[in-house]
């Protein structure tokens, strides 16, 4: 009976590996389960936690936040982004991986969605920087790894539905995520230089006659229209939850409200537009809220099954120090990683360690930060990242899979060294929140 838990959980991550869709993988499996072990008893609860995911305030944000980085694809922003951030630092060795990962930050504190930012970065910039002589994995993997910037830098996905599943405030994550994802963006600059020192020829600099035409009087009014309108945007949406003046549901409603006039004022907005954001924020809600209901399925079962009564005891027996437990739970996160999408893990794994974590009085929200950079590797990890997926569907044809992932590789091991770095000193994530709290 001890084991049952166990493999119930098991079925769960092996159908997920045969590739069937993780919300109908999720939910039907549990229901399947649920009826066997509990009967038909096991309908009237479900209801319930499914109302209360429809009914959660906190999640409102998602959409919302969908919406807005929708939009923002749409109002030609990021190109202008791009463009003007390559011209910028076009006379460094590194320049256009430098505007890369610099445009890669400030779209992920503008929309936080990793496949957008991704696709717009590589259909706009990857060309370009072939053409000036970059080696492919170097290129490549600047844009994948600034593309998923987005999942810590807030406002993110990522942490309204960790701040749902851990049950602290979504507000306090986007702020303690401000200092770790400015972190991020600066160990990746580190190794874009140390590229160009080790590799010279692999980050060329421009060439003279593209960037002499970018001087004088335009050269100021392109920096000021490029970045202005965005900066705007995210000190707007996150300003009103620092400051404490909205929460971030109603900060999500005023960015997709942003998003929509600086759209007006980019001459992109017309019915087809809006049509067409409305219609890819409808299906991503969709898909994550489905995955909710599923996930909502799952939990109901797993306890039923007491199967967090289950671990907490493995755990306890085991004579597992907090941390740890949390180098291992740290751990099974990454390699889940490998296999099964972020949302998936979030839903799966993260409501099975919690109560652990809990039992443990260890830091909620410092947990929920390392829990957040650790999933963000999950868009570069090798076979199934989807930010590799993502880049593959837009890049050139002589662009292969493997240079991806060659690619890719370094920027995964800054990411493992950032969240060394935030696991050995808690304060790089809890100085702000309480700097800003007390």
């Amino acid at each position: 009976m001890e084991a049952l838990p166990l493999l119930f959980f098991l079925a769960i991550l092996i159908s997920l590996l045969f590739g069937y869709p993780v919300s109908f993988t999720l939910g039907g499996v549990s229901i399947i389960v649920g009826l066997i072990i509990f009967g038909t008893e096991y309908f009237n609860l479900l209801p319930l936690r499914i109302w209360g995911i429809m009914s959660n305030y906190i999640l409102l944000a998602v959409p919302l936040f969908i919406f807005m980085g929708v939009m923002l694809e749409k109002s030609g922003i990021a190109e202008e982004l791009l463009e003007t951030m390559a011209l910028l630092f076009g006379k460094l060795k590194g320049g256009l991986a430098i505007s890369v990962l610099v445009v890669g930050a400030m779209l992920g504190a503008s929309t936080g969605i990793v496949g957008a930012t991704v696709v717009t970065m590589g259909v706009l910039s990857l060309p370009v920087m072939l053409k000036r002589g970059y080696e492919e994995k170097s290129a490549t993997g600047i844009i994948l790894a600034s593309g998923t910037l987005g999942q810590i830098i807030p406002p993110s996905i990522i942490l309204v539905l960790l701040g749902s599943v851990l049950n602290i405030p979504v507000g306090d994550l986007f702020i303690a995520a401000v200092i770790p994802g400015l972190l991020l963006v600066l160990l990746f600059f580190i190794w874009i230089v140390v590229q160009t020192k080790l590799k010279p020829k692999a980050l060329p600099a421009m060439p003279d006659a593209e960037l002499k035409k970018f001087i004088g009087k335009e050269k100021y009014k392109r920096i000021i229209n490029a970045f202005i309108l965005p900066f705007i945007l995210v000190v707007t949406v996150l300003g009103s939850i620092f400051a404490g003046v909205a929460s971030p549901t109603e900060a999500a409603a005023i960015g997709a409200l942003g998003a929509s006039i600086l759209t007006i004022i980019k001459r992109r907005f017309n019915l087809p537009t809006l049509k067409a954001v409305m219609l890819k924020t409808t299906t991503i809600t969709s898909m994550v809220f489905m995955i909710l209901v599923g996930a909502a399925a799952f939990g109901l079962v797993f306890r039923g099954l007491h199967g967090d009564r289950y671990l907490a005891d493995l755990i306890l027996t085991a004579n597992f120090e907090p941390y740890q437990f949390l180098i291992l739970a740290m751990l099974v996160i990454f390699i889940c990683g490998f296999f099964i999408d972020f949302i998936e893990i979030t839903f799966i794994v993260v409501p099975v360690i919690a109560p652990i974590f809990h039992s443990f009085e260890m830091n909620i929200l410092w947990l929920g930060i390392l829990i957040a950079m650790n999933l963000q590797t999950s868009f570069l990890t090798p076979p199934f990242g989807f930010s590799i997926f993502y880049l593959k569907g837009v890049a050139p044809k002589e662009i292969t899979t493997t240079q991806l992932y060659k690619g890719v590789i370094p920027y995964v091991v800054i990411q493992l060294l950032a969240l060394l770095l935030i696991a050995t000193i808690p304060m790089l994530t809890l100085w702000l929140p309480e700097f800003l709290g007390g």
